[in-house]
């Protein structure tokens, strides 16, 4: 799993020349700008592929120059230097494939420069770590990075993720972890490269399945949200090696508040049909019926036989991984009477369906090597 600050070494290409400056008292006020761009002027070197200011305390954007004194730049670290702003400055590093600046202030409207889609930068920047600042939603401006392969928000104020994530083809990690995000959206699974995502301390109550279709997807970091079930279709995720789950409230009390609609007329006529096989021919009904009975889905216990529409009962169930930990996750089944007593799940006890439903998913146990609840 990546760090609490969001960084991936592997995804950090490694220096060929660091040029850091001296760490200041702890007090130390801003430093003004004309004395660290005559410093940074006199340090000026064509070959220096790594410049890293923090922890300087910076009064205002990166100074005016930076890309004349250092051409070939590729990776820059201003973290914790105190930034609200990155500045224009930033649009002319052509090389720059790692910008790094975790702890800072930004957030505002003028964190980044405008014009950021349409630079060299969008083209050539691999890894953007903006852990630790004040943003309070995905700058539109990063969505059109698409050679990101690394990007961390991490200890932000976010509270949702744009759909238009999906613009990050390339993207391998992605850190939103210690935000105020609610929801996931669909779009989410729209990410072919995806292997890393970190999703931890938050406020997200539900997974969407569509999670299912990151096939690439190594590590899931879900621990201390408001999970309370998964969907089933995770088991698909044939490459996960680690999921971390651990502070959500996987408790089977938690099924007392799912609820039952009863079926209407028009489903009832529908189980029946189906269930006692009466023979029809879409010129014997209207062509909306016939729709509708081509929608029904079988009851997973094995015992019962039924089907169902619109109205099912669901129930977690808690299925063996590794022989060690029970994942909850959610069925859908036709009634009520399909279903394990509260009382009994709550002791542990085995219905044939909840057998059946671990005996499933034991087929893909050994894809989940590590599933950490506690």
């Amino acid at each position: 799993m990546a760090a609490a600050g969001g960084e991936r070494p592997d995804l950090e290409p490694g220096p060929e020349l660091a040029i850091e400056e001296s760490e200041p008292e702890p007090e130390s006020e801003p430093e003004p700008e004309p004395a660290l761009a005559a410093e940074l002027a006199a340090r000026r070197s064509a070959e220096a592929r790594r410049l890293v200011l923090s922890p300087r305390r910076l009064s205002g954007p990166l100074p005016a120059g930076l890309s004349q004194w250092f051409p070939a730049l590729e990776v820059l670290d201003v973290s914790g230097t105190g930034l609200t702003e990155m500045g224009t400055e930033l649009l002319s590093l052509p090389c720059l494939h790692t910008l790094l600046a975790k702890n800072n202030r930004l957030g505002g409207s003028r964190s980044l420069p405008k014009g950021l889609e349409q630079a060299p930068l969008s083209r050539s920047l691999r890894v953007l770590n903006l852990s630790g600042n004040r943003f309070s939603e995905v700058p539109p401006a990063l969505l059109q990075l698409r050679g990101l392969r690394s990007l961390s928000l991490g200890g932000n104020r976010l509270h949702g993720i744009p759909p238009d994530i999906q613009e990050l083809h390339s993207l391998e990690f992605l850190y939103l972890g210690g935000n105020f995000i609610t929801a996931i959206p669909p779009e989410l699974a729209k990410l072919p490269s995806l292997r890393y995502l970190v999703l931890c301390d938050n406020k997200i109550q539900s997974i969407p399945p569509q999670l299912a279709q990151l096939h690439s997807l190594r590590s899931l970091s879900l621990h201390n949200n408001l999970l309370t079930y998964l969907p089933r279709e995770i088991l698909n995720l044939v490459h996960l090696d680690e999921l971390s789950l651990r502070g959500n409230p996987l408790v089977v009390r938690f099924v007392r508040d799912l609820t039952y609609n009863p079926p209407s007329l028009q489903e009832l006529a529908g189980r029946t049909i189906k269930t006692r096989n009466v023979p029809y021919t879409p010129s014997d009904l209207p062509e909306s019926l016939v729709r509708y009975l081509s929608l029904a889905s079988n009851c997973p216990n094995p015992k019962c036989g039924g089907v169902y529409f619109d109205s099912c009962v669901r129930q977690i169930k808690f299925v063996d991984f590794c022989g060690k930990y029970r994942l909850p996750l959610m069925h859908y089944l036709c009634s009520p009477e399909c279903s394990s007593p509260f009382s009994s799940a709550s002791q542990s006890s085995t219905s044939q369906s909840e057998s059946d439903s671990e005996d499933e998913a034991s087929v893909a146990a050994h894809r989940m090597q590590k599933v950490l609840l506690g």
